[in-house]
């Protein structure tokens, strides 16, 4: 259940845009930033919070890989699997994090410290291959990079949200 705070930021967040409905991401941004994925009960809520049908809500959060229907590790990697990072060893990368980690690609580690995500482009085909380890682009990356990525990375705050509740109508 979102708090009460989170469930205001959000009805404020809405009175910013011309259409209440343009503030569905953001608004997703906040919830998930508050739980830490966005489970079936708190699409409800933030469908309920906006008045449209929950399946409106679902087809979001399930075509962006920004969203998290089940729990998610501290640090995200995303590996880059388009075209320009797969012609230069993306794929061989994705099984090196994932043999490494002991995870499939989407999977997590057991102890909660890593999600590694094969994504579409990353928007970085200068640095392919390349990952985006929680908000930093890292690359280009050969295999002899990993250890070190994933022991800077454990080093770090973790994932950030892009909107935080806070800073709705606040900056």
């Amino acid at each position: 259940m979102l708090t009460e705070k989170t469930r205001k930021s959000i009805l404020d967040l809405q009175k910013i845009y011309p259409e209440s409905r343009s503030a569905l991401i953001p608004a997703l941004h906040i919830a998930q930033a508050e739980v830490g994925y966005l489970p079936i009960e708190t699409q409800q809520e933030v469908a309920d919070l906006f008045l449209i049908d929950l399946n409106e809500v679902v087809a979001v959060v399930t075509f962006y890989d920004m969203f998290f229907e089940e729990p998610v590790g501290k640090h995200l990697l995303h590996i880059c699997k388009n075209v320009s990072c797969m012609l230069r060893g993306a794929d061989g990368l994705l099984k090196q994090v994932c043999a490494r980690l002991q995870v499939s690609p989407g999977g997590t580690t057991k102890d909660r410290e890593f999600t590694v995500i094969a994504s579409e482009c990353l928007a970085a085909c200068d640095k392919a291959p390349m990952m985006l380890v929680d908000n930093k682009v890292v690359g280009p990356i050969n295999e002899n990079d990993i250890d070190r990525i994933l022991e800077e990375a454990k080093k770090g705050p973790g994932h950030p949200s892009p909107i935080k509740a806070d800073e709705v109508l606040h900056g």
